[in-house]
């Protein structure tokens, strides 16, 4: 079985923390069960059986496409993302998975998932829905974005052709998940813009049969395909990557407002958002960039979103530079609390204790986690035990 994705990455990081950790009874007996958890879920049907793989090229299995404009002498426009390519025939769209053939443009990786990964919904990162749940994840190949940084660019940065998949209808997916116990799917791993018909109709299905829905996103949607992918889940996961167009241009081959929009869009559909920054070493560290980037929030979405700043590690094509110092995460968790954010997570440092989440009243610890393993949850119908406080989020499935 290939290691395919930043889970396999984080759960490798996690092994080998355990054997430097000092931390107390407590402490080791919650990794030693998150462990054990690892191994049950490998163990598991999650959708790694190679004797079932096979190759995109060798599957015939388009689907027309739900966005795009029909141009002159057989060529198309894809309004499905911001990048908004005019498309020629026989080619494809910058994310590579969408194809105009006879002038008509067509998904290449519809029920052609590149895995189906069980995993602690905490995984995504997703804190405040229902902690601690069992999550089925779909993933395939590409992204409308180029991060150099991408800890999965072996799906994210290769085409349809060049990745093994599986043939999953949305109705298996939905199945396969209900039979492991999850209680929600997302969509995630690499960009799920590239297989957003195939998300869209997994989450029409699942959302009927009563799980729970979200995908992880760069969040470079246009408006009217993200409004209707939204009517159908129950969250979004945002990479805000950075708060300067220089690094979207030149990192991510992307542009800011258009995430900034898609950010706004979803708090207005009133559909659980989180947002993700990853801390990158000399990039998007600047405390004068945090404090800029905290404060819109505040003012375009609110303080009640949950921010969660992940520790960077050395990959793909950003190896020269160091992995975040904790120090750095610290201070710029300091500064979104300073700023008025209520929940704010550090991501990728076993057992910090912004892992866990605290009552923005009182503060006491409600969520407490190690890494991603919910250790206890001290709250009571979506409100803090001790004082009242009502806390936002998902908290019933």
């Amino acid at each position: 079985m290939i290691n395919t994705n930043r889970r396999g990455f984080i759960k490798k990081l996690f092994i080998k923390s355990i054997a430097g950790l000092t931390a107390g009874y407590l402490l080791l007996n919650s990794y030693k069960r998150f462990f054990s958890d690892l191994i049950a879920s490998s163990s598991e049907d999650t959708g790694y059986n190679h004797k079932n793989y096979t190759y995109n090229k060798k599957v015939n299995n388009k689907k027309e496409a739900m966005y795009y404009k029909r141009l002159g002498r057989n060529s198309v426009s894809c309004t499905l993302c911001f990048h908004n390519c005019t498309i020629q025939e026989g080619n494809t769209g910058f994310c590579r998975v969408r194809e105009n053939s006879n002038g008509r443009l067509y998904s290449l990786v519809y029920g052609l998932p590149a895995g189906l990964q069980i995993d602690s919904i905490e995984m995504e990162p997703m804190y405040h829905m229902v902690p601690g749940h069992r999550n089925l994840c779909v993933y395939t190949a590409s992204c409308n974005f180029r991060c150099k940084h991408c800890h999965n660019w072996h799906l994210s940065q290769r085409g349809p052709d060049e990745v093994s998949y599986e043939i999953h209808s949305p109705y298996e997916v939905v199945n396969r998940a209900k039979n492991q116990g999850c209680k929600s799917i997302s969509h995630s791993i690499n960009e799920p813009a590239v297989f957003y018909e195939y998300m869209y109709d997994i989450a029409k299905h699942a959302q009927k049969e009563g799980l729970l829905t979200l995908f992880h996103t760069n969040g470079y949607l246009n408006p009217e395909p993200l409004k209707d992918i939204l009517k159908y889940m129950d969250g979004v996961t945002v990479d805000l990557k950075a708060f300067n167009e220089s690094f979207y241009r030149e990192i991510s081959s992307g542009s800011l407002e258009p995430v900034l929009e898609t950010l706004k869009i979803i708090r207005k559909e009133n559909v659980h958002l989180e947002i993700v920054n990853l801390v990158i070493p000399t990039l998007n560290d600047d405390p004068d960039e945090i404090k800029q980037m905290c404060t819109w929030i505040i003012d375009n979405i609110g303080n009640s979103v949950p921010l969660h700043f992940n520790r960077f590690s050395p990959t793909y094509k950003l190896t020269d530079l160091p992995s975040t110092p904790v120090n750095t995460l610290e201070s710029a968790a300091n500064i979104a609390y300073e700023s008025g954010l209520k929940y704010v997570y550090i991501g990728n440092v076993p057992a910090h204790k912004y892992n866990s989440t605290y009552c923005p009243n009182c503060k006491t610890k409600m969520i407490e986690r190690a890494y991603f393993s919910v250790l206890s949850n001290k709250m009571e119908n979506g409100a803090c035990i001790s004082c009242g406080y009502e806390i936002q989020g998902i908290w019933k499935s």
